[in-house]
């Protein structure tokens, strides 16, 4: 039996995949600001709920603290919350709509990660999954703010996957197409008529627990709807030369920056 933190757990990503984990036999905290949603969820699972606004450090940092204390440990992590932006950056840029979702999408998983890696540690290891998005893959006209909060937690990951390895803790994005959540409210109808087929919440979480229980780290697990979950293999940059046009350092098939 695991013990298990999941974010934005009153609905959509969040709900389904406490409900896969409690039907497996683990335990779940979760954690949302919305208490009556939140507290209906865990009522039904026989878990518990914390209040906990993503966005704010501090409370961050005391729920995480206090989901630990409920079962004496934390073992898997879903930094799940997330919302949609809604501004561009020309002249439907709004400053507080910008600020709310980098708010929620990129400091809610980056001070999640912070206040996690703590406990994982005193439990000898454990998994983080956070939810990014296809749109931290490729380019997002429609929603280009949220594009860079998704590509900023896909880079996130693959950054602190390989330092977090030797201390048995796997970091993982999980970046879904179009999936039956709140965040496609406003594209429903376009991605109706359009023929966009659209990723059942189930098939969602299935992915998530995969990626829980996989060795892999620092990956974005890509989820497109009528096929299997992937690692996304990102193509290697390439490296620099020597004065004599040889290369200067060994191939990286991962293509992170060399120093």
């Amino acid at each position: 039996m695991k013990t298990a933190l999941v974010t934005g757990g009153a609905s959509g990503f969040g709900r389904e995949v406490a409900r896969q984990l409690v039907r497996r036999g683990d335990q779940v905290v979760l954690c949302d600001v919305d208490d009556a949603g939140g507290q209906a969820v865990a009522d039904e699972l026989g878990a518990t709920y914390l209040h906990c606004d993503v966005s704010d450090f501090d409370e961050v940092v005391a729920t995480t603290e206090a989901a630990e204390a409920v079962h004496g440990g934390l073992d898997l992590v879903f930094l799940n919350a997330g919302i949609s932006t809604g501004c561009g950056v020309a002249e439907d840029f709004d400053v507080a709509t910008y600020r709310r979702a980098m708010g929620i999408n990129l400091d809610g998983v980056v001070f999640g990660v912070h206040a996690a890696i703590p406990a994982l540690r005193r439990r000898g290891g454990g998994s983080i999954v956070a939810t990014a998005s296809m749109a931290g893959l490729t380019g997002t006209p429609f929603d280009p703010v949220y594009g860079a909060n998704k590509h900023a937690v896909v880079g996130l990951v693959r950054a602190l996957g390989p330092s977090l390895a030797p201390q048995g803790i796997t970091v993982n994005a999980f970046c879904p197409g179009f999936a039956e959540t709140k965040i496609i409210t406003g594209l429903r109808e376009h991605l109706v008529a359009s023929g966009t087929p659209i990723i059942p919440v189930e098939v969602a979480g299935e992915a998530v627990l995969q990626a829980f229980d996989s060795a892999e780290t620092g990956q974005a697990w890509l989820l497109q709807a009528g096929r299997d979950v992937m690692v996304y293999r990102f193509r290697g940059i390439p490296g620099p030369l020597a004065e004599d046009g040889s290369p200067a350092l060994a191939a990286d098939p991962n293509g992170p920056l060399h120093p």
